[in-house]
């Protein structure tokens, strides 16, 4: 048997349009690589350079992006969410990434189930600061409150030292701990994913 097809999207959260760099975007790159290495084929889209309306429907009207954006999560089966650290906190981006997928909790296939049951998500975050881990136990949430699965260790953070301000993208190599760690993060999200596909859940009668 030919082995399932499965495609991932990271949404990478930074503050900074491209071009600039971002950390957030090396990141979530990174585990795109890894996943590619399980067979899944990676895109990645700054939030940042669209248009995403404040609010809580699938579409805010004229002009709002969210819609194009939200089509490619849906087609995808794994979601990378990668966001820096705001005091302590994930990116406004982020957030308003999370309140637009509020609407899916309206959205249902014929069976009863939500758009997105059957879909793994990851979490990514980096940051010269600490709160990585409340960040990730936050998007972790909000991502299984709208029927995202989340995979036994699902989220992967670099933080600096505290008060020696350094941003990921000027390290001169991955260090091995976040590499491990993305390694393990995409063969537990690949394999979920590919568990799901081939056996969607069931619809609660």
């Amino acid at each position: 048997m030919a082995p399932t097809t499965l495609t991932a999207l990271a949404l990478t959260c930074s503050l900074k349009p491209s071009p600039e760099p971002s950390s957030a975007d090396k990141l979530a790159r990174e585990v795109l690589d890894e996943l590619a290495a399980h067979g899944v084929t990676g895109d990645l889209i700054r939030v940042v350079d669209h248009d995403v309306r404040p609010g809580v429907e699938k579409d805010m009207g004229e002009g709002d992006e969210w819609p194009m954006i939200r089509e490619r999560v849906l087609a995808a089966d794994i979601l990378v969410l990668a966001t820096p650290t705001w005091v302590g906190h994930p990116s406004s981006v982020a957030q308003r990434v999370m309140e637009r997928l509020d609407a899916e909790l309206s959205e249902t296939d014929d069976e009863g189930r939500l758009l997105t049951y059957g879909k793994v998500a990851v979490v990514a975050v980096v940051g010269n600061e600490d709160g990585a881990h409340k960040i990730i136990a936050d998007c972790f949430q909000a991502l299984d409150d709208v029927g995202f699965t989340i995979p036994a260790s699902g989220g992967t953070y670099w933080n600096n030292e505290a008060m020696n301000p350094k941003d990921y993208i000027e390290l001169d190599q991955t260090p091995d701990p976040v590499a491990s760690t993305n390694k393990k993060l995409a063969s537990n999200a690949a394999h979920l994913a590919r568990l799901l596909k081939q056996d969607q859940y069931p619809p609660v009668r």
